[in-house]
């Protein structure tokens, strides 16, 4: 069985981060979404927020599972029987950090792969951080994240 992990913070998870998880669960028999929760961040939703969101907009395909961690993703991967490293891209910025973590994740356990794949262009410029500004300012989140979370995101602002 050909298992994934895609890691993220996912604060919130937008349109983007629901491409790149559709079409990985094309290519792999399992992917895990690995909601990072990092103590250092200060995050706008807690991390069993973040998962439970991502189960409602996941909830439609079937070979998707959504989890939490924290320390390092090769461990997390590993306890989840996984193999490869899902990473999204949205510019050559993207690709500079991730193509760094994926280095060091193989040289931690050079048994895992990274494979990066671009998000679809209409969500290029979506990320969870201008999500939250943009909801900050009361601005509309229509086509830049899953109409079912929207609620909880102007919730946080209200």
């Amino acid at each position: 069985m050909r298992i994934a992990v895609y890691p993220g913070s996912f604060d919130p998870v937008t349109n983007g981060h629901l491409d790149i998880i559709e079409r990985a669960s094309k290519i792999y028999d399992k992917v895990i979404v690995g909601v990072l929760n990092n103590a250092s961040k200060k995050p706008l939703f807690t991390a069993d927020e973040r998962v439970d969101m991502l189960k409602d907009v996941t909830d439609h395909i079937a070979n998707v599972d959504v989890d939490s961690f924290s320390g390092l993703l090769v461990d997390f991967a590993k306890s989840k029987g996984a193999t490869v490293i899902v990473k999204g891209l949205r510019t050559v910025a993207d690709f500079e950090y991730e193509f760094q973590m994926a280095l060091l994740n193989k040289a931690l356990n050079p048994e895992y792969e990274t494979v990066f794949m671009m998000t679809d262009s209409k969500y290029s410029y979506i990320s969870s951080s201008m999500v939250k500004e943009l909801a900050g300012f009361k601005g509309n989140l229509a086509g830049l994240v899953p109409p079912e979370i929207t609620d909880r995101i102007e919730q946080k602002y209200r």
